[in-house]
């Protein structure tokens, strides 16, 4: 057991992550697309905000439980899909839903995950947990992902609406990210500075796209997977193809990637449980604005019919706070987790959620509160927040 008692914020574990995992993987999490001026502005934004600090409050019984599509949360935080979390740490997703789920909070499975849908439900004994899909172009291979998701007892489904096209991360380019990876002298030198991670990966028979290699005629390896992946996210994504995946799946269904108020009110229209506003933390459109400040024209267009989330930039409590505030019933966490995660395994994922928490729960008290579920504007001090934007 690692003694984490220094550990006292997210940035610790940021750190740490970056020295244990290897460059191009460490690289792919924590980077966006072209400038990286967006993936900035997630965090940068949230530093803007204010908050109204309040005295002489009574502070006894506090919590920060809430609900998130019907859902009890021990906080109103998620685990986000992330791609490749199993090459942040040996068998990644599956730690990290075990620290989920012994926190009370949801896990969220990528579609490009390393571990695969039947891998979490084995190792969680069948506890509910989300599942990310993307649109693809094979739509027996996207059946066949619904449903196995139902099979292993996914209690919402999350639909990815802004991966149509890759946007440029010059990181991954420049470290020969690749399926497979390129070992090229540089990696290879590198991934030689990481005997902790290559233990853990020795360890493991978990190493290539869990959901995908097996389940698709013609990908049985890493090499036969990239040829079949690099025309595979379908360009020609549109509402018909969610009110499809909405019939076949059945259940809670959520939208990932909201950041214009016309396409909130489509969503709302759609019939689906809740939407992420979300810019994909930076890696697709750059020059796009962060989260926070969309969340307002979003909350605002989605009205009562739809419940509003979002992600991109959550690094403590404090964000997670001032989303609330905002209008987001949610919030969704990814870099966050994956630094604990490639820090420390499934410790460092419980060290990150009690870091968010505690600094939600202390926050929120010196903003006057006591139940998160009270929580509003105002709490925020007038003209540090994002307001609906004004469109001609």
């Amino acid at each position: 057991m690692a003694d984490l008692s220094k550990i006292t914020c997210i940035e610790d574990l940021r750190i740490i992550a970056k020295r244990r995992v290897p460059r191009m993987f460490y690289d792919y999490a924590d980077s966006g697309s072209y400038t990286q001026g967006t993936y900035r502005a997630n965090e940068e934004e949230f530093q803007k905000i204010k908050l109204r600090q309040r005295v002489a409050v009574n502070m006894e019984g506090r919590s920060t439980r809430s609900t998130m599509v019907g859902q009890d949360v021990a906080m109103p935080v998620a685990i986000a899909p992330t791609g490749l979390t199993g090459m942040q740490h040996a068998d990644g997703e599956i730690l990290a839903a075990k620290a989920a789920k012994a926190f009370g909070i949801p896990f969220t499975l990528s579609t490009m995950s390393i571990c695969s849908l039947e891998d979490i439900a084995q190792e969680t004994d069948r506890h509910p947990f989300w599942f990310q899909l993307y649109v693809m172009r094979d739509k027996g291979f996207m059946e066949r992902l619904i449903d196995r998701a139902k099979a292993a007892n996914c209690s919402a489904l999350q639909l990815t609406l802004d991966l149509q096209i890759l946007g440029q991360r010059h990181k991954d380019i420049k470290n020969g990210l690749s399926t497979p990876p390129k070992p090229t002298l540089a990696n290879m030198i590198n991934l030689a500075t990481k005997p902790r991670w290559c233990l853990g990966m020795l360890g493991t028979k978990r190493r290539s796209f869990g959901n995908i290699v097996g389940h698709v005629d013609g990908v049985a390896d890493m090499s036969s997977l990239s040829s079949w992946t690099a025309d595979q996210f379908d360009p020609s994504l549109n509402w018909s193809d969610v009110e499809w995946i909405k019939k076949r799946w059945g259940g809670k269904l959520i939208l990932k990637g909201v950041m214009d108020a016309e396409d909130a009110r489509l969503a709302a229209q759609s019939g689906a449980d809740a939407l992420i506003v979300s810019n994909h933390g930076g890696r697709q459109l750059d020059g796009a604005p962060s989260s926070i400040e969309a969340l307002p024209s979003i909350v605002e267009a989605a009205g009562k019919d739809i419940e509003v989330w979002m992600d991109g930039g959550i690094r403590s409590g404090q964000d997670v706070l001032k989303a609330r505030a905002l209008g987001a019933q949610g919030t969704l966490i990814g870099r966050s987790f994956l630094y604990g995660l490639g820090a420390f395994g499934q410790e460092g994922v419980t060290k990150a959620l009690q870091i968010i928490q505690k600094e939600l729960d202390i926050t929120m008290a010196f903003c006057g509160h006591t139940d998160i579920n009270r929580v509003g504007k105002e709490i925020l001090l007038p003209g540090t927040y994002p307001r609906p934007f004004a469109l001609a």
